[in-house]
């Protein structure tokens, strides 16, 4: 990795812009040299995988009664498909060179986008992510870490020139400046990361955007030359597309394991996830939707009450919240949820 690549993470972890993820701050000599990692490495042989949508998916951000899942949760989750192929790509490398492996799909402490950039794969454009000229901004990266000696390939180039499309794009003003992300006001940080109440200053812009946000990539150039994936267990299922936000917020922990089986979206759980999908109610405008925040305000967990009752108090009017406020309070004994009902609005 180059000196330049590693003193851009030092400087996003001393900003504190990784937030709560404290794993990426824990040793990041690991990060920043693959030796580190495994003393034995000699050469890391990086590999993409193209995931492009058949559609623009910021199309569902106009339908304010269903919730926005990122591209890359829409299908199986990529940690298990892709380790599986690269699995069967290292067992070929050992047999046929009699070398030693190790593969990591974003389980390690792997910098995969600047190890990316060097092999040539793409460029880490304005918005932090990978762009590739062949296939934009959607590619799914891995890594084989190797005991094999070999050439090193020739390192792509910045193509991003004086374009800022990816940086104004972003609801929540996330990049302080180009290539550089502050992860705490970024809505996949948000939506997925955070694992408390998200921040009432974030949530108007979320949108109805329940898991991962996409609009950084989706608003890159590069992406006139993206082709649709065409690996099969990573398209979307029908059922993600597009969810309906009041099926969604009926989900008990049974329905929501059935929905996201084999789906990146269950590593937040049910409660972190009716916790996004109340935003999203809040955020919709739709009156029909009251009651399925108004449910969920007697749910067992307060993450959810919390938010259900933000919910509410986007839906209705001054005294029809005013009226549910004074009943909750009666009976809620957490303080974070009571601070939601007395909130101003």
């Amino acid at each position: 990795m180059s000196a330049e690549r590693a003193a851009a993470f030092e400087r996003f972890l001393a900003e504190g812009h990784h937030g709560d993820m404290d794993w990426l701050a824990r040793e990041p000599s690991r990060r920043t040299d693959p030796a580190t990692l495994w003393s034995d490495v000699r050469s890391v042989i990086m590999l993409g995988v193209n995931y492009g949508p058949d559609e623009d998916p910021r199309a569902v951000l106009a339908a304010r009664s269903r919730g926005a899942i990122s591209v890359y949760a829409r299908g199986g989750d990529y940690h298990d498909i892709i380790k599986k192929n690269l699995k069967a790509l290292a067992r070929w490398l050992v047999a046929t060179a009699g070398c030693d492996v190790k593969v990591f799909v974003d389980t390690a402490a792997v910098m995969e986008k600047p190890l990316a950039e060097a092999a040539g794969l793409g460029w880490q454009g304005k918005h932090t992510n990978l762009v590739s000229r062949g296939f934009g901004s959607w590619l799914f990266l891995g890594a084989i870490y190797t005991t094999l000696d070999l050439p090193a390939d020739t390192s792509e180039q910045d193509h991003c020139g004086s374009c800022r499309a990816c940086l104004d794009s972003c609801p929540t003003a996330a990049f302080p400046a180009p290539y550089q992300l502050d992860a705490r006001r970024c809505i996949s940080y948000l939506t997925i990361e955070t694992k408390g109440p998200i921040p009432r200053e974030f949530r108007k812009a979320i949108g109805n955007r329940i898991y991962g946000c996409d609009d950084c990539l989706a608003a890159c150039p590069w992406n006139k030359f993206a082709q649709a994936g065409r690996e099969a267990k990573l398209a979307a299922r029908e059922a993600l597309r597009a969810p309906s936000l009041a099926e969604l917020a009926a989900l008990d922990d049974a329905g929501f394991r059935a929905l996201f089986t084999k789906s990146p979206v269950k590593r937040v759980g049910r409660d972190r996830f009716l916790r996004n999908v109340l935003i999203a109610i809040g955020n919709s405008g739709d009156a029909t939707l009251v009651g399925a925040a108004e449910r969920l305000t007697s749910d067992p967990n307060p993450l959810v009450r919390g938010a259900a009752a933000w919910a509410l108090a986007q839906l209705l009017d001054a005294e029809g919240f005013a009226r549910r406020a004074h009943a909750a309070l009666g009976f809620e004994a957490d303080d974070s949820v009571r601070a939601e009902w007395q909130a101003p609005r």
